[in-house]
């Protein structure tokens, strides 16, 4: 079995990691904040987000975008600060959350759909498209809270993990960005799928922040390991200098007044044999 060493703690709530360009970055949502570290747990501040940082990407020129959640919008990081680059909110019934981004820019944001702290009654929402020139449009619909996501390394192809659904969903990606050929890439039973990532065996590693761990699911469904956390998993992502580490983000609870009091988040890690492999 294996187990997870700390590489920083003391967080609100982190989620979005990413590996790129040889750093890793995530987001913490409830202390409102962008973050990098090293592979030594020094961290460095990135930008500060007043409406709640998730899904983080990258432009082709390098720029990254943000998902600010509780009012829509994707923001893109210039010299001078975040910039508006699209407003989602009339394709997004409640707030937005992660998002993978291609090769061209084309950011790909799904959204919670119904309060979820409130305790709604739960409801199928959008995912959307953001282009690189700010012109958004939704691509899916009828979705459990689409969450976390993957791109394949051909570009061909997305998969999201419904949360609410326990599946992960895959579609054909086609030229102009849109979404087809919809399916069902793995039924998770039971578990509730967040954040994801990709391995080179074309196995997702999920986090399953109800049950405490992260799984390695390979395509139609089949765990082919598990590596369980103290509190809760909320998103992974693979990296590191020979893309083996596996980041996994964790926190006691996901409550933003809980998570700012208590600042129980971390990032830890573990070594796996297989290394990363297509977006984010």
């Amino acid at each position: 079995m294996r187990t997870l060493k700390v590489l920083i703690d003391g967080l609100a709530f982190p989620e979005g990691p990413r590996w790129h360009d040889g750093k890793f970055y995530f987001s913490d949502m409830h202390a409102h904040q962008v973050l990098a570290v090293d592979m030594a747990g020094k961290r460095e501040v990135i930008c500060e987000v007043p409406n709640r940082p998730s899904g983080l990407g990258w432009l082709p020129d390098g720029r990254m975008l943000v998902v600010s959640m509780t009012d829509r919008k994707l923001m893109r990081l210039d010299r001078d600060g975040l910039k508006l680059l699209a407003d989602m909110s009339k394709l997004a019934p409640f707030d937005c959350n992660d998002m993978v981004a291609d090769a061209r820019g084309n950011a790909y944001v799904g959204n919670f759909g119904f309060d979820l702290h409130k305790n709604d009654a739960q409801r199928v929402t959008t995912l959307v498209m953001v282009a690189p020139d700010g012109v958004a449009r939704v691509v899916a619909d009828d979705l459990m809270f689409p969450n976390g996501m993957v791109i394949t390394p051909d570009g061909k192809t997305l998969i999201v993990g419904e949360s609410f659904g326990f599946r992960l969903t895959a579609f054909d990606i086609v030229a102009d960005g849109s979404l087809a050929n919809r399916r069902v890439w793995a039924n998770l039973q039971n578990r509730v799928p967040d954040g994801i990532c990709l391995d080179a065996e074309n196995a997702i590693w999920v986090a399953c922040p109800t049950a405490s761990e992260v799984i390695r699911v390979k395509q139609g469904g089949e765990v082919a390991e598990r590596i369980k956390v103290e509190t809760d998993a909320f998103a992974c992502m693979l990296g590191g200098p020979d893309g083996r580490t596996l980041f996994v983000a964790t926190s006691p609870t996901s409550d933003p007044e809980k998570c700012r009091a208590m600042r129980g988040g971390r990032i830890e890690t573990t070594q796996v044999e297989v290394s990363r492999a297509g977006l984010p």
